[in-house]
């Protein structure tokens, strides 16, 4: 082996270690560090200033930001207004929305009692170190000269730079995990449904960092593919954990309806819409598989060789979900299939972290999205969507501007197709859908 491919090598193996271990680290309110509360990062020295600070390797504004527009601020507000009240009455939990764990858990950082520090407030919401990780022990030197972020991390801050460990905090809370799961009876309750898409909601919060060349230094690259597709895999990862998961894929004698299709039940009886789809007959409760549906896709680029396992796995699990519904059987083999399934994604989010995505491949990827493809329920066409605006805005970077104003109206019409999910027109949507691949595709070259 020569030497610069020795040393590529152990650059990988370094980046490999680090990802893991990344993926691995306690997430913030599981954490065994003291929570100090927001006020120890909002000083208007240190990130509350009103504007930007020129000179400072970081924007000092970050708190600022994330008040005045991220709606994590607001979210331990929201559990006061009338709709939580009544969840919170109709669950019969009986203590106030704002009082509650089961609401506390996603709506603030909620660390254990023995764990907040004496100016810690819930009423921060989902603050800086619900996202970041307790700041014991990582507050002070996290500014001194030549700390590292390899440094602070290895203090306790979370790393929200790493695509799989970002995504996995965000699913916990909008998918849900062992620790916090929105159930179908919370839903049922009245809570809106789940969902996410982490390269799209990551830049809606809006962001409160600039990447420049000291973020590039300390950090690396953004690369908003990857994140889109270590995301998709992550959040199917979420589903499969939950149908693994005997003390929660069960809730009574029914299964965890949080894991399948809301739309698939929830619709006038007169809209006769049921359509072929893997294999399942009708009938039968579908699994929300928008996110395996994304990630089909991506494997068929990033691992072509194992995408033979993954359509395999993808079919038993189906096959499992229906024919268990219907033959009233243990769920043994569900829970089984699951697990295989877990462990294949899991071993792929390695491979999605430590991949390259350059232009070949995000076109590839963008091509698998929509060519053949077709979106029939409400959740896998708003995946489409956004992974579209994530992935098919950055293939026409390079192309024709003179189609660029098509492209963007038909987003908008995707948009406003996707605007009132109990009036979605599967047909309306694929039609307009139809429409922007072609204008894609001839922007692209691609016939």
């Amino acid at each position: 082996m020569s030497t610069k491919l020795f040393r590529q090598f152990i650059v990988f193996c370094l980046y490999l270690t680090f990802s893991i271990t990344c993926y691995s680290q306690a997430l913030p309110h599981q954490a065994k560090a003291m929570s100090q509360g927001n006020i120890t990062c909002s000083s208007s020295t240190c990130h509350g200033s009103v504007t930007p600070w020129n000179n400072t390797n970081v924007l000092q504004n970050e708190y600022t930001t994330w008040k005045t527009y991220d709606k994590h601020s607001q979210a331990y507000k929201v559990l006061f207004n009338k709709q939580s009240q009544q969840i919170a009455k109709n669950l019969g939990l009986g203590q106030p929305a704002h009082e509650s764990a089961l609401c506390l858990n996603c709506h603030s950082h909620n660390p254990d009692p023995q764990l907040r520090a004496e100016r810690f407030s819930h009423t921060d919401g989902v603050g800086c170190e619900g996202c970041h990780g307790p700041a014991e022990k990582w507050i002070s030197s996290h500014t001194v000269k030549g700390v590292s972020h390899a440094d602070n991390v290895a203090n306790g801050l979370y790393p929200t730079t790493n695509p799989a460990a970002l995504a996995k905090l965000c699913n916990s809370c909008h998918v849900g995990d062992e620790s916090r799961f929105v159930t179908h009876r919370i839903m049922g309750a009245g809570h809106p449904r789940m969902s996410i898409e982490i390269n799209t909601f990551t830049k809606i919060e809006p962001p409160h960092y600039k990447v420049d060349s000291d973020y590039l230094a300390r950090k690396g690259a953004e690369q908003p593919v990857k994140l889109w597709a270590v995301g998709q895999a992550t959040t199917a990862k979420s589903l499969v954990d939950l149908l693994a998961d005997a003390k929660r894929n069960h809730d009574g004698i029914f299964p965890e309806l949080v894991a399948f299709d809301c739309h698939a039940c929830h619709h006038p009886m007169s809209n006769k819409r049921w359509t072929p789809r893997n294999g399942m007959p009708p009938g039968v409760i579908r699994l929300n598989d928008s996110s395996l549906l994304m990630l089909s896709a991506i494997v068929k680029v990033i691992d072509p060789m194992s995408l033979s396992q993954y359509n395999r796995l993808y079919e038993q699990l189906n096959r499992a979900t229906f024919q268990k519904s219907t033959k009233l059987e243990s769920t043994e083999d569900l829970q089984e299939t699951a697990k295989k399934f877990a462990k294949y994604i899991e071993q792929l989010i390695v491979k999605l972290q430590t991949s390259s995505y350059d232009e070949a491949k995000i076109r590839d990827i963008f091509l698998a999205l929509v060519q053949g493809q077709q979106y029939y329920d409400y959740a896998s066409a708003e995946q489409a969507y956004m992974a579209l605006t994530s992935v098919a805005n950055i293939v026409v970077t390079n192309g024709s501007s003179s189609i660029r104003p098509n492209i963007k109206a038909s987003i908008e019409q995707l948009r406003k197709e996707l605007s009132n999910e109990d009036k979605f027109q599967y047909q309306n949507f694929n039609k307009e859908y139809g429409k922007l691949v072609q204008i894609l595709q001839l922007n692209n070259g691609v016939k």
